[in-house]
């Protein structure tokens, strides 16, 4: 086990990974790694909630989803990648941390109710789809970590999560109830009250200006995009301005990617003060200052995921080895929830190694 401060934070498989998610989390994952005992969770079964019928194209994402990982330059050597459905434990924990929240509370998390409008779902969606929001609880909480990396808009998840450390600790550990949240463990408490970790871009506009970037809305730059895909995508960044010599507004979507991906501090400075003078510069001339940033960021990620590419038994490999390590951690983690619920009856000895085939 490491001394090292733990994290924990992971992606639902929808798909390839996008800008967004390297802005608003994985980023700070790579940075992270060196300093800090890291856990990345593949919730594969968070994925069933709206994909119950297509089980093959969960099982390929969740391996897509590795090679970007290992593209963007996560390290398997520093980091444990698992997959949620084969760590046991964390599916006992949900059902335990289930009884500690109101129904009520989960369905006024505001993220919750985003996806279900977002995604249409209206009133047909799964007992499971609200379910996972209680998920989400027991993916992190089975690891114990101290601090999330994760984007502005799962923020709302994560005080969840927080809601049902405080709740186990003060229940079950005999935890003051007013006690500060980095008191718990130090007065007997199970789980770390985890802070949330706020990449420099909480949350990244797509290229329709307009919404968060995502598949979905097919409004996203993926990692795994060509040059010239790079830029096709951000040439569609919409402004509404008309004219290079119109004053422009410099909080609009594309100065965020301005402000994201261009990283000579006197050029950005430079670009927003002709911008918002409207000092004969348009926005053409500034997305392409863009693509290029994005694809100088993107060339030694298409390199390292090019050397993974159709490996998936080396993708495997990585997963069964962070499949064991992750299950470690979380039995541990488990064991010491029944024993304060008064559920650890004797310890259980689970085959935490995976075959080899």
């Amino acid at each position: 086990m490491s001394d090292k401060p733990r994290i924990l934070t992971g992606d639902t498989p929808t798909g390839s990974l996008h800008l967004g998610h390297w802005v608003g989390s994985v980023k700070r994952r790579v940075e992270l790694q060196d300093s800090h005992d890291c856990y990345f969770i593949l919730a594969n079964m968070h994925a069933f909630t709206t994909r119950s019928d297509k089980p093959q194209e969960i099982r390929r994402d969740s391996i897509e989803i590795v090679r970007d990982y290992l593209a963007m330059g996560i390290d398997p050597a520093k980091a444990t990648i698992f997959l949620q459905s084969e760590v046991p434990a964390i599916a006992e924990l949900c059902f335990l941390f289930a009884m500690l929240l109101p129904f009520n509370r989960v369905m006024r998390n505001p993220t919750l109710k985003t996806e279900i409008e977002l995604k249409g779902l209206g009133e047909t969606y799964s007992f499971g789809f609200p379910l996972y929001a209680v998920g989400q609880t027991a993916d992190i909480l089975a690891f114990r970590p101290v601090g999330v990396p994760v984007g502005e808009d799962q923020v709302p998840h994560l005080e969840l999560t927080r809601e049902v450390a405080r709740r186990f600790n003060q229940m079950y550990c005999k935890v003051d109830e007013h006690a500060k949240d980095e008191e718990h463990v130090a007065l007997g408490g199970v789980f770390p009250v985890p802070r949330a970790d706020v990449g420099k871009v909480g949350r990244l506009v797509g290229t329709d200006g307009v919404n968060k970037m995502s598949k979905s809305l097919g409004n996203a730059i993926f990692i795994s995009d060509s040059p010239k895909e790079v830029q096709k995508k951000v040439n569609r960044i919409f402004t509404g301005r008309q004219s290079p010599t119109e004053p422009g507004d410099t909080g609009n979507a594309l100065f965020q990617y301005v402000d994201a991906f261009i990283t000579d501090e006197a050029r950005v400075a430079e670009l927003r003060d002709r911008y918002s003078r409207g000092d004969n510069i348009g926005d053409g001339h500034i997305k392409a200052e863009v693509a290029e940033a994005i694809n100088a960021m993107l060339a030694p990620m298409r390199e390292r995921r090019a050397q993974y590419e159709g490996r998936d038994d080396l993708i495997l490999d990585i997963l069964r080895d962070g499949c064991a390590r992750a299950n470690r951690t979380a039995e541990a983690t488990l064991l010491k929830a029944k024993e304060a619920a008064g559920l650890g009856f004797w310890p259980r000895t689970l085959d935490l190694g995976a075959v080899r085939r």
